[in-house]
């Protein structure tokens, strides 16, 4: 069965927004131990919102209906920011490929959301898929050991990023319940700001401790790549991409980040995963192609 125009598209979307998201560990484990998380984030969301909110004001226009029912921006605004603060306190002990690993896990997360917020249901098909992604996100996890496994030795930042992992499988099918209508970039500029007022507001001793002037040029340049790829365009991507496909779909790209992981890890000299470990990046893959069949 060929694909409808809005699912070819929404595909296409979250290929995209994997290669994006892929980039955020590799070079976010770079700064992790040189700036605050929520300092760093919260700068991220407020030069990722005067982007969006500049492309919104030129495409589709900002209107103040079109921020109705501000709780749920304040809600969405809000599992973001667990997310990405969690995700680069993480990122302080878990390594780049190991720490996608674990957002492998979020289809699944999703999947049981979905169910619970729209009753979407999971075919047999998608459920073994989700099955073998966490198996293979599981074995790369626990570095391809067999023991650790068994004893559920799972590092602090694995951990830590889990937490964050189960807010952002629950903001997909939210975006879809919560969704009023409005444009993907206004519902996403609408979310920008209130992460931002959250982060603000939690983080005020940290965003008042950090050296703005005197970070490295290293810091700016992979805020910038935050904000700007993984953070603006990424979210559009997604917003756009939950509106047309099932959450389990949506959030099965994750499967590639470990992939476009080890790529950029390769690019940056840190090199490859041993060869037991890319077994279980194999099967992330395999899960990815399951649930694309489910559609072909």
């Amino acid at each position: 069965m060929a694909l409808s125009g809005g699912a070819a598209r929404g595909h296409l979307a979250m290929l995209s927004f994997s290669a994006l998201v892929a980039g955020s560990f590799s070079f976010g484990s770079l700064i992790a131990g040189d700036i605050d998380p929520v300092a760093l984030n919260a700068a991220r969301f407020a030069l990722a919102g005067i982007i969006i909110g500049a492309a919104a004001a030129l495409g589709p226009g900002l209107r103040a209906h079109q921020f109705r029912a501000p709780w749920r921006f304040l809600l969405l605004g809000g599992l973001f920011a667990i997310y990405f603060v969690l995700m680069f306190e993480g990122l302080k002990t878990a390594p780049p490929v190991s720490t996608a690993a674990v957002f492998t896990l979020t289809p699944v997360m999703s999947a049981a959301f979905g169910w619970l917020l729209l009753r979407q249901a999971m075919t047999p098909r998608i459920g073994l898929a989700l099955a073998i992604g966490a198996g293979g996100a599981l074995w790369v996890i626990f570095r391809a050991d067999l023991n650790a496994l068994l004893a559920f030795d799972i590092g602090r930042g694995e951990a830590v990023f889990f937490v964050g992992c189960a807010a952002h499988a629950a903001y997909t099918p939210l975006v879809r319940k919560l969704n009023r209508g409005e444009p993907a970039l206004v519902f996403t500029f609408g979310m920008m700001l209130a992460a931002l007022l959250i982060l603000s507001l939690y983080g005020l001793p940290a965003i008042r401790a950090t050296d703005w002037a005197g970070l490295s040029p290293l810091v700016w340049l992979v805020l910038i790549y935050l904000a700007l790829f993984a953070s603006s365009m990424t979210f559009v991507l997604l917003q756009y991409a939950a509106l047309r496909l099932p959450s389990a779909k949506v959030m099965a790209y994750t499967y590639l980040t470990p992939t476009f992981v080890i790529g950029w890890e390769i690019v940056l000299g840190h090199g490859a995963p041993r060869l037991l470990v890319l077994g279980g990046i194999a099967l992330t893959v395999l899960a990815l192609v399951l649930l694309l069949e489910e559609d072909g």
